[in-house]
């Protein structure tokens, strides 16, 4: 598979470490320096782009690929006021949008659990609902995709939860997420449910980066040949 990268920072490097492991080809490298090689690049000699940028340059670098039929896989977070945008561009050139706002397959089973968490604890109108997350002092953005899903997760199980805060002290409609940038941490995220009595906590804990860097390779891999909009619940599937 011959994949460019677009974003070549530590993210980026893991990607490719674990893409030539697997035997895969990186053909080109886009980062801050070189943004203008996108636009010669084409889908004759691409078979898909993985995007860890930022989040200024992540909507222009998708719309791109998106344009020139090349397949993206788009980990970047940070942009997503415009993600019903790129759905709208992926359908009208036939083209293929994976994202996810973390690759990790722990993280994603995770979202399970805290969904079905959720649904397990809606109706028990003693526990006030905190989230937490922990992420390396270089993360541009805040709060972390990731924790916007988990938020998005709980709000789907509470019809009267309907927008996520940060760093705020929430409203009663409203999900509080608590947002630290730590050294290097890769990243953790907390759930938990707190009454008068008792607490309920899970948390998820990455160690490094290897495990969001496989992830999207695997990504990578799947697509192929498949078109539209897609996410990890239908690679998982």
């Amino acid at each position: 598979m011959r994949i460019v990268l677009i974003g070549y920072g530590k993210m980026g490097k893991e990607i490719e470490r674990i893409a030539m492991d697997r035997g895969h080809q990186i053909v080109s490298k886009i980062d801050i320096e070189n943004p203008d090689d996108l636009i010669s690049l084409t889908n004759k000699e691409v078979d898909v782009a993985i995007e860890f940028s930022n989040p200024v340059s992540a909507f222009s670098n998708i719309m791109k690929c998106i344009e020139k039929q090349i397949p993206i896989v788009c980990g970047t977070t940070g942009w997503l006021e415009k993600k019903a945008e790129v759905e709208k561009a992926t359908q009208s050139f036939d083209s293929t949008f994976f994202y996810a706002s973390n690759y990790s397959i722990g993280v994603n089973l995770f979202f399970k659990l805290n969904k079905q968490l959720a649904k397990l604890m809606q109706p028990h109108a003693g526990y006030d609902i905190y989230t937490n997350e922990i992420h390396h002092i270089e993360k541009k953005d805040s709060p972390s995709g990731t924790a916007i899903t988990i938020a998005e997760g709980i709000m789907s199980q509470y019809p009267n939860k309907n927008k996520w805060v940060n760093n705020e002290i929430p409203g009663a409609d409203e999900i509080a997420i608590w947002s630290q940038r730590e050294s290097t941490k890769p990243g953790t995220h907390t759930v938990k449910y707190i009454s008068k009595v008792d607490q309920i906590e899970v948390t998820h804990e990455a160690f490094s980066r290897e495990g969001f860097a496989l992830g999207a390779v695997i990504a990578a891999e799947w697509i192929l040949g498949k078109k539209g909009v897609l996410g990890m619940d239908d690679m998982l599937k």
